[in-house]
């Protein structure tokens, strides 16, 4: 692994950007296992999530990562993305807590909404595990190129006693120094991954060889238009009357839940495929792919202002 290098100052000889990028993550993760108490990393089984959790395990081996996982299922994720979750979290022997929106539908503290759409919902299953574990610092895969908010955030993001995130109260982080002080019911939401992008994230799991759900690769899947985006046909509301199912060769670009988040047509099979495919791409992930973005202008800054990741 490159030796950290020192803000201001050239890379040295033989060091890659790849490699400073690593380095300041695993310094971010190190920083948070040496200043909070009971920090706790989201793990989806999306491709940002593994590249964090791997990058976690290099940072503390030969010790185990030092902080259990939390996962927030929406009841839509996608079948093979929460196989590829259970499968790496067995293999690592680590620990991990699935906090469910559907069973807060359920037992009625929560309302489907009328477009079957429930990332929004994610907030209050989110914000009462945190709350539960007592958790003071949540780590997650957020990076800036995403969306205009995310690239509001810092490293290291206060978040007040009602998990939400005030832009004013944001705190300089000069020469990667980090604050994580925080009163009693705050916490901080932590992001290694801030100064990646999305070719940066594949160019690293090309280099480490890191696995992947097959869904970021083509494959052949039942879909429908609607807004521009391929959806997948399933039990949350689609397709509607009007809208044909139809099978294509897609892969997504980010994954979610399956009612907001939209297949482009693809025929890249490999990661370097996919990487000469990103390339060329116009679109961010996340505005190529993700409905929920769409709603308004600021509709992740208002999510993330209510307590959302």
């Amino acid at each position: 692994m490159a030796t950290m290098v020192d803000s201001g100052r050239a890379p040295v000889c033989g060091t890659t950007h790849l490699d400073v990028l690593e380095s300041e993550s695993v310094h971010i993760l190190r920083e948070v296992a040496g200043e909070f108490e009971r920090p706790v990393l989201l793990f989806s089984g999306g491709k940002d999530s593994i590249v964090l959790l791997y990058l976690a395990r290099k940072a503390f081996t030969p010790a185990p990562v030092p902080f259990g996982l939390l996962h927030v299922d929406t009841g839509h994720n996608f079948p093979e993305v929460l196989a590829f979750r259970d499968r790496t979290v067995a293999r690592y022997g680590l620990r991990l807590r699935v906090a469910s929106v559907q069973r807060y539908l359920d037992e009625g503290r929560l309302r489907e909404r009328p477009d079957g759409t429930r990332n929004p919902l994610q907030t209050a299953p989110l914000l009462d595990a945190i709350a539960e574990g007592r958790h003071d610092a949540v780590l997650g895969g957020a990076r800036r190129d995403e969306e205009k908010a995310r690239a509001k955030e810092r490293v290291f993001s206060l978040r007040d006693d009602f998990g939400a995130w005030d832009p004013r109260r944001q705190r300089p982080e000069l020469w990667q120094l980090y604050n994580g002080r925080h009163g009693v019911g705050e916490h901080v939401r932590v992001f290694p991954l801030s100064n990646w992008t999305e070719m940066d994230v594949w160019s690293y799991i090309a280099r480490e060889g890191l696995r992947l759900p097959e869904i970021y690769f083509a494959h052949d899947r039942m879909v429908f238009r609607r807004d521009g985006m391929w959806l997948a046909a399933g039990e949350w509301g689609g397709p509607k009357d009007g809208e044909t199912v139809e099978s294509r060769k897609v892969r997504y670009r980010t994954v979610g839940d399956m009612s907001c988040t939209g297949a482009i047509d693809s025929c890249a099979g490999t990661v370097q495929e996919v990487i000469a495919e990103i390339a060329s791409s116009r679109l961010t992930e996340r505005g190529a792919t993700r409905a929920d973005d769409r709603l308004s202008e600021a509709s992740m800054e208002d999510r993330k202002r209510a307590g959302y990741f």
